[in-house]
Formats: C-alpha cells, sequence, structure tokens
C-alpha cells in the first residue's frame, strides 16, 4: 500500500521499489509483472527496447516509472527521472521544464548529495546504502540511525536502498522511511 506522504500527480509515493540493474537485472519485465498495483520501477542503463516494453507494462499495470540519468528518455516513455549520485544526468534541464507531474528523485548516500536533493528540488530521496548489500560488497553501510539522520535533513520523503527487504524496513522509522527498494529481493514484497 502506497503511503501518503508526498504526492504527484495525484499518486502517492508507492511503498515498494524494484530497480533494474546493467548486470544483475537487465530486463526486469517479468518482475515489473509481479508487481503490486502502485509499486514504483526505477530503470538504470537499460537498453531501449527494455526501456519501452517497461514503460508499457508499467501504464498497464497502475505502476509508477522512473528513469536514471537520462531526462529526454524519461519525458519520451512519459516517467519520472531519478538524479543518480555517481554519474551526471543528461538532460536534467529539458526534464525539469516539462516534468508536468513527473515524479523527481535523487540518489543520497551522503551529506553531499542533501544539498543536491534540495538543489533541485526533487520529490523524494533514495537515500542508501542502509544495510550490507550484494550490489556493493564491502562497501560500508549507513545503518538506521545514520540513514534517519539523512533522510530527516533531506527534508523530503525517503526510500530505503541497501540489503532492503520488508522486514529490513520495519527497522527504519516512520515516517521517515516511505518505501523500500531493491533489485533482487522481490519475494518478499509483504
Amino acid at each position: 500500500m502506497p503511503h501518503r506522504i508526498g504526492r504527484r500527480g495525484g499518486s502517492a509515493i508507492p511503498a515498494t521499489w524494484l530497480l533494474s540493474d546493467p548486470i544483475r537485472l537487465p530486463d526486469p519485465s517479468a518482475m515489473v509483472a509481479r508487481l503490486p498495483r502502485g509499486a514504483a520501477v526505477l530503470l538504470r542503463g537499460a537498453a531501449p527496447e527494455v526501456a519501452r516494453r517497461v514503460a508499457r507494462l508499467c501504464r498497464v499495470r497502475g505502476l509508477v516509472l522512473l528513469v536514471s540519468g537520462e531526462g529526454r528518455l524519461a519525458l519520451r516513455l512519459g516517467a519520472g527521472l531519478h538524479v543518480p549520485d555517481r554519474t551526471p544526468t543528461r538532460d536534467l534541464l529539458p526534464f525539469l521544464l516539462n516534468r508536468r507531474g513527473r515524479w523527481l528523485s535523487a540518489a543520497l548516500h551522503g551529506r553531499a548529495g542533501i544539498a543536491r536533493t534540495r538543489r533541485i528540488s526533487a520529490d523524494l530521496a533514495l537515500v542508501s546504502p542502509v544495510f550490507a548489500t550484494a550490489s556493493h560488497p564491502g562497501a560500508a553501510a549507513l545503518g538506521p540511525l545514520r540513514w534517519a539522520a539523512l533522510a530527516r535533513a533531506a527534508r523530503r520523503p525517503a526510500v530505503a536502498l541497501g540489503g532492503m527487504s520488508a522486514r529490513a524496513m520495519r527497522r527504519l522509522p516512520r515516517p521517515l522511511a516511505v518505501g523500500w527498494a531493491g533489485i533482487a529481493v522481490w519475494g518478499d514484497v509483504s
């Protein structure tokens, strides 16, 4: 069930998010078909034909779609835009000028991301990594307390990413944690 904190174009921020990954999940279509209505999909580095297929699936199934780092592609697909932290976002200005109710999210991994998140007026922040994650083996995790401090400092709704599941979500403070995201945890969407 989507959280009622934060809205864009009449939609609540989704409580569950599926992230594609160019290596671990290059084509999320099969998982997208199983997501509950109102969930979100964040496409990262997807091939053009995959992006079009996922956009169609999201429209048909009532899912929110965001594209990472590609403003014009997001506009073409009728999707929102995610601004990543470690790679530049192409065509951010055209997206911002033609946004019309589409979601804008920003990656937030530390203090430097707070200013960017606020500067672009992101609707929400994906704050990570909360816990140890297979995507970044050996990377230091924030843990629930530092995650909460970053989420609070962002001054907008926060989605938890990194080692997340529905069970792990219960370890984070509400209402700060409005949702959780993952690549390989979709057997656990309760």
